[in-house]
Order: structure tokens, then C-alpha cells, then sequence
């Protein structure tokens, strides 16, 4: 395994994003899409889904980041792999290796989300931006808040919002990003919606926070 200084940032991310980044990632080899392209082809797979697979690989392929503090840490890498799906129902590829053994993969869904597949889809976020967002909320989140309080279940589900804005630049799905006076929370319902799993549902409530921390 090749490693790589990154040299050129992905775009379409906040500074925060982009500051975790560059302190905290690394680049390795990943998947040469342009070898598969006329065996994927063979297979029935549409073009224009090989096109989605190849751009994913450019801006993303080899990317290795902290693990998330939910999903057993998710995506070791991010590194795509062959198409799946259909012309009726769409398709997915994956958008990267689990770090630990999880019953779903981490999928790029059919309008570009980023999320969990077993027996059913989940998007978690509407991009994989968002999840790389995330990341970076909840690294800066644990390394500037003085209390972190973790909830789950009925507790997490019904956390009371009013007063917080969502952030947008997590483009949440089912897992969520909200900001408040003094204090950010986390919501993660990934594993609650995709399971069947209600009490898998978990917050992180990040409290005590100034004004530096919680700058959009």
C-alpha cells in the first residue's frame, strides 16, 4: 500500500472540512476504474454508472480518515467497487470497505447519497460530503467541548431540538448535525432505520461550547 501527500483538496467543503483533512488524512492506491470499464460493460452495467464510479474514484478514491464515532468507525477508506443494481431500481456502489465487521456496506445510492445497505437502504447524508462533514463536526466537536453526553434508544428519539438549527452542510438524512447557544448534537439514526433497530438510535449532545467552536 502506496502512501500519498494530498495535493489537491476535494472540493465543495467547508473549511472545517477541509482543515481535518489535511491534518488528519492520507491517500493510498485505490481502485483503477478505466481497467474494469469493459468488463463492468459486459455485465450489463450502464456507462454513465461506470462515469458515477470513475468520478467518486477521482475526487475520493484512497482516501483514509478517522473513524466515526458511530457505524464501528465506517468506511475504512473510501474506495468504490463494482456497480450494483438495476434500470428499474437504480444503482449503488461502495463507497468504501467496512472498518469492522457490520451487517450493511457503505453504499453511494442512486442520487448520490451516502449510506447503509442490508436489507434495506438507508442514506445517511445526501452526498458524501456531508458524511465527510460529519467527520470533521465530530472530530472538532470531542476536541473543544467540556461535556459530551451520550444518549440512545427513546432518550436520543426524543431529544427536544427547539432552539437548535440544523447544519446544513451535512446534507442530513438520517443522521443529523444541529447547532445551538452553546452546544452542538449529533444524531445518528442510521443503524435504527436500517435495522429495524430503534433502540440502535444514538446522540451525542456536545456541551459548554464558545463561540469559536460552534462558528459555522
Amino acid at each position: 500500500m502506496n502512501l500519498h501527500l494530498i495535493r489537491d483538496m476535494p472540493e465543495g467543503l467547508t473549511r472545517r472540512a477541509r482543515t481535518f483533512i489535511a491534518a488528519h488524512g492520507i491517500k493510498v492506491d485505490s481502485l483503477r476504474v478505466e481497467e474494469y470499464r469493459e468488463r463492468w460493460l459486459g455485465l450489463g452495467i450502464p456507462e454513465a454508472e461506470i462515469d458515477r464510479v470513475a468520478a467518486y474514484r477521482e475526487k475520493w478514491g484512497g482516501l483514509l480518515l478517522p473513524p466515526s464515532p458511530e457505524y464501528d468507525g465506517g468506511p475504512k477508506l473510501l474506495d468504490p467497487d463494482t456497480p450494483e443494481g438495476s434500470l428499474d431500481e437504480g444503482w449503488w456502489f461502495e463507497a468504501g470497505m467496512q472498518r469492522t465487521a457490520v451487517p450493511y456496506s457503505f453504499m453511494i445510492g442512486p442520487a448520490g447519497e451516502f449510506g447503509i445497505h442490508s436489507d434495506r437502504w438507508t442514506p445517511l447524508h445526501a452526498s458524501i460530503e456531508g458524511w465527510v462533514e460529519s467527520l470533521a463536526l465530530a472530530h472538532h466537536a470531542s476536541t473543544s467541548a467540556p461535556q459530551i453526553t451520550k444518549v440512545t434508544g427513546d432518550a436520543a428519539a426524543g431529544l427536544s431540538l427547539a432552539g437548535y438549527e440544523p447544519m446544513p452542510e451535512v446534507m442530513g438524512l438520517a443522521d443529523t448535525w444541529w447547532r445551538g447557544s452553546d452546544s452542538l448534537i449529533a444524531i445518528y439514526g442510521g443503524e435504527a432505520e436500517c435495522l429495524s433497530a430503534p433502540k440502535s438510535r444514538t446522540a451525542y449532545i456536545y456541551s459548554g461550547l464558545d463561540e469559536w467552536a460552534l462558528r459555522p
